[in-house]
């Protein structure tokens, strides 16, 4: 393991050096091919860790632990307030530990230190919180029925509902919020009585290793929580894996559709939290005050590394000026650094690949014509950091307007001040749905705006708010279902109706 450019300060320094191993039936095991891979810090491009390569066969290893932890009732066999307990008891561990995962997460991922800490890592306990209240409330109904009046009289029928865990359930995370995106999925499984086999993303799989750590304390039965590490191969392991009743994925909209064709081959269930290209709306109206920081950190946080990131940002012709100036202004501003400096406000993209992304469309911006006010490239020096950027002069066909950039870069675009209709109509011109803002002192316009943008979320005078009660996902291609909320309760159970003679 290569030394950090900012000495880590928590037990994380001393967990670091540990090999990191794949979590397979309550033990640390190698990969079967005995393979590994390295860990960089974005920030630098250096090697941190070297975490085992999990392939088919551990999935297979993985998917049987989790099959014999379901069928033996390991975990849904207890009681639902001894689930509860247990699953509560994970969200204390986490704020136990919150120094020591914020800087995993902050050198894994690139994010500032100041934000893994006062947001990623307790708004994950905060997750396991909320879920284990629900591990006592997953309830079914009676139903009163009328088949007695049309083809058995005078027979009485007693019918009533029950609500079981699927079973066995995959789940693949993202690079973008490793931690988060691991409480947002294991949460709502262990709340309704599921096993699971958990793949992160490759390049941040540290928390997730270190959480299962936390979970194993916690008392989570072996089997019930699997952790596998790996790439590409590994995720599709699990998409075709027959022994597999449900697979729930959070990522782009490109691999969440090879997710839908692998799974076909033994119908499993199938949810989805996908890409986006999110419309932000600032009305003529609006408190400038707060929309024009807003609507920058709307793009700009998380280094544009958000699927709800507002992308697209509109203004009213009278207020555009003041907008783009103000946006730019604050894109200028922001400091870019190692996400362990706790002065830094953006850290690097995540990995090389995304770098060169990211670049690309910066160019294919410039080629196409649009007017870069601010940034537009890379900065010097090592690690992966691009400069916040803003674009305008855009067209509706250009690739920087159409596509998911996952990134720091901004379109900002006016429309006439009395055109709400229109805007509207241009802000649901996209192909994904997830989320949306909208910036205005008139309560009606809010609300009107809010029923017809097509987007699963909506943010009225505020952005990227959001909490363990609330429901994210998306319409259109921006996924399947719903994380978090109750809905979430519905993804992981099955109805089963029960009728008998009274």
């Amino acid at each position: 393991m290569a030394e950090t450019a900012i000495a880590l300060k928590s037990n994380a320094q001393n967990w670091l050096p540990e090999p990191k191993k794949l979590f397979i039936g309550g033990k640390w095991v190698d990969a079967v091919s005995g393979k590994t891979f390295d860990v960089l810090d974005p920030s630098t491009g250096k090697v941190i860790a070297a975490v085992a390569a999990g392939e088919k066969e551990d999935i297979d290893l993985a998917v049987k632990a989790a099959r014999k932890a379901f069928d033996g009732e390991k975990w849904s066999g207890m009681t639902t307030s001894q689930r509860g307990l247990v699953i509560h008891k994970i969200g204390d561990l986490i704020l136990e530990n919150v120094a020591e995962f914020a800087e995993l997460e902050s050198l894994d991922n690139g994010k500032p230190i100041t934000i893994s800490t006062a947001a990623d890592v307790p708004l994950s306990a905060d997750l396991f919180h909320y879920m284990s209240g629900w591990a006592t409330k997953i309830e079914g109904n009676t139903i009163p029925i009328s088949t007695s009046g049309i083809y058995a009289p005078g027979t009485n029928f007693l019918s009533y509902t029950l609500r079981e865990p699927v079973g066995v359930i995959g789940q693949i995370i993202p690079w973008n919020f490793p931690l988060l995106m691991a409480a947002w999925k294991l949460g709502p499984v262990l709340a309704t009585g599921n096993c699971v086999v958990l793949k992160p993303a490759p390049q941040t799989p540290l928390t997730a290793i270190r959480l299962a750590e936390i979970m194993q304390e916690a008392g989570i039965p072996d089997g019930v929580v699997n952790v596998v590490t790996g790439g590409d191969d590994t995720g599709a392991a699990i998409s075709a894996h027959d022994g597999i009743d449900k697979v729930a994925f959070t990522g782009s909209t490109e691999v969440g559709k090879k997710i839908i064709q692998a799974a076909a081959g033994n119908l499993k269930k199938v949810t989805l939290e996908l890409g986006g290209k999110s419309p932000n709306i600032i009305f003529p109206d609006a408190d400038l005050d707060s929309a024009i920081p807003g609507a920058a950190s709307a793009i700009f946080f998380n280094h544009g590394q958000c699927c709800c990131a507002g992308s697209r940002l509109y203004a009213g012709k009278k207020v555009f000026d003041q907008v783009l100036e103000g946006v730019s202004k604050a894109a200028e501003s922001i400091k870019l650094g190692p996400g362990l400096d706790p002065n830094t406000e953006m850290g690097p993209l995540v990995s090389d690949e995304q770098f060169g992304k990211v670049k690309g469309y910066l160019e294919s911006g410039k080629k196409e014509g649009a007017t870069c006010t601010v940034g537009g490239e890379a900065q010097d020096g090592d690690g992966y950091f691009v400069r916040p950027t803003v674009f305008t002069g855009t067209k509706p066909s250009m690739k920087i307007i159409k596509e998911e950039i996952f990134g720091p870069v901004v379109a900002v675009e006016s429309f006439e001040d009395d055109e709400i209709e229109k805007i509207i109509k241009e802000a649901n011109n996209t192909n994904y749905g997830l989320a949306a803002g909208i910036w205005t002192s008139n309560l009606a316009t809010a609300h009107s705006t809010a029923a017809k943008l097509r987007s699963g979320t909506v943010w009225i005078n505020c952005y990227n708010i959001f909490d363990a009660a609330l429901p994210f996902g998306g319409y259109k291609q921006s996924g399947w279902g719903r994380e978090m909320g109750h809905e979430i309760l519905d993804a992981y159970t099955e109805t089963k109706a029960v009728t008998l003679v009274t």
